[in-house]
């Protein structure tokens, strides 16, 4: 991506894949952005499921729809470490993995534009079982509610998420996916 203001600033040369270090920014993750650019990052999400088969989701803050536990990965993190610290983070409550169900990389379900990029995730997809009961009222920055449905109800107003996710994570086979 060339500089479109400062084009000066690129040692002189007219190479569309060098950034002006003037123009980017770090994002939480320490990873340097250029508004209107694009990236592939990691990310992690977790299926979990209580003792009558129903899946727990989180209803996010930030986009005010339901989705399954999921986040990303911190610098210095293996994606097992990042999916037990996001379950902690936004239920507060301690897990253990019980598998890995997939990596999921489809654009069509795995990009999402924000309004200075657009961001393809490569999440790694596991099914946890939590050690503690979830607080009856909790919520926190990015949980505004957590609830266990019955597969068949499901709510409608779902995040974008990869549209194999519950069948995915109910194929109680050994079978990794790749979607």
């Amino acid at each position: 991506m060339r500089c479109k203001d400062k084009p000066e600033m690129i040692n002189g040369k007219k190479n569309d894949s060098v950034r002006c270090y003037l123009c980017t920014t770090a994002d939480i993750n320490g990873l340097f952005t250029m508004e209107g650019s694009t990236a592939i990052l990691p990310a992690v999400a977790a299926a979990i499921f209580n003792e009558k088969g129903e899946v727990l989701l989180q209803k996010r803050k930030d986009v005010d729809q339901w989705c399954i536990i999921s986040g990303h990965v911190e610098f210095g993190e293996t994606v097992e470490e990042a999916i037990l610290r996001e379950i902690k983070e936004e239920t507060d409550a301690g897990a253990d993995i019980k598998r890995f169900i997939g990596i999921y990389s489809s654009p069509a379900s795995q990009t999402y534009t924000y309004s200075d990029r657009k961001v393809q995730y490569i999440t790694s997809y596991f099914e946890a079982v939590l050690k503690e009961d979830i607080a009856r009222d909790f919520s926190n920055n990015e949980t505004q509610e957590l609830q266990f449905f019955a597969v068949e109800n499901i709510p409608q107003d779902m995040a974008l998420i990869n549209p194999h996710w519950l069948s995915d994570a109910l194929n109680n086979t050994s079978q990794v996916f790749i979607r």
